[in-house]
């Protein structure tokens, strides 16, 4: 018999639901899983209906991180182990992560490869890459950084501290803690939130978060947030908006 899917991929609505389902091996890093989320992300990509993505897990571990047995292969390109990363995060649409357990080792460079995390209570985060010797890869410490700063880094990464998801919501890995039973409710309003903006704008506004990120002279990032802006009134989006607005203006005098 094959083998279960290790990645399962339905759109709805405009919202591509993709779903870590690898649970006999804890959605670990094995090559199946990272080929399907790389082949999930680009199908994803390609179809012109999405507008937002939705990662989420199956199993009591959301991802158990690093495969040992893949990792252990002689000539094995380590690289590999993150293409599903970097699939989720060049995506052009937002990408929310909705996290209902431990998200341990490498498994936590998911998270950072969303725009926007929810967690449920029972979610735990555990990079524990130096507990197997092992130095953090993928981008895993800048990515880290640019949520909790160097501090938390350290604290994390170098000292094996664990957030609870109360905790990584204090201190920004992640966006929003809920109660278990809300998190997809509170995570599909989120996206249908997405769905209803214009794709176009959506995408513009997430690429230019992007260029943010290198940016250090606030004047540059004006004039670039500048230029964005004055494309955004030229669409019709705007012109729309604004004419229902008048409306309902009219319609209150």
């Amino acid at each position: 018999m094959a083998d279960p899917e290790a990645v399962t991929l339905r759109v709805a609505d405009h919202i591509a639901w993709i779903t870590l389902a690898d649970v006999r091996r804890r959605n670990s890093l094995n090559p199946t899983l990272v080929d399907q989320l790389a082949s999930a992300c680009a199908q994803a990509a390609q179809d012109p209906d999405v507008r937002v993505v939705v990662l989420r897990a199956e199993g009591p571990i959301f991802s158990a991180g690093g495969d040992l047995d893949s990792l252990g292969e002689p000539g094995r390109d380590i690289r590999e182990v993150y293409r599903g990363f970097q699939a989720l995060e060049s995506l052009a649409v937002p990408v929310i992560a909705a996290v209902h357990a431990p998200v341990i080792g490498a498994g936590v460079n998911f998270i950072l490869a969303c725009d926007v995390v929810v967690a449920a209570r029972s979610a735990t985060f555990d990079p524990r890459f130096l507990d197997i010797g092992i130095h953090p890869g993928g981008g895993h410490l800048w990515r880290m950084r640019q949520r909790v700063g160097e501090q938390g880094t350290a604290a994390l990464v170098l000292c094996g501290d664990v957030l609870t998801a109360e905790e990584a919501q204090e201190r920004g890995l992640i966006w929003r803690c809920v109660e278990d039973a809300e998190l997809l409710d509170v995570v599909g309003r989120l996206a249908a939130k997405v769905v209803s903006r214009s794709p176009e704008v959506v995408r513009r506004t997430k690429a230019t978060l992007r260029i943010m990120r290198g940016l250090t002279d606030p004047k540059m990032a004006a004039e670039i947030e500048q230029i964005a802006q004055e494309w955004s009134m030229r669409q019709p989006a705007f012109t729309e908006a604004v004419a229902r607005l008048r409306e309902r203006i009219r319609g209150h005098s």
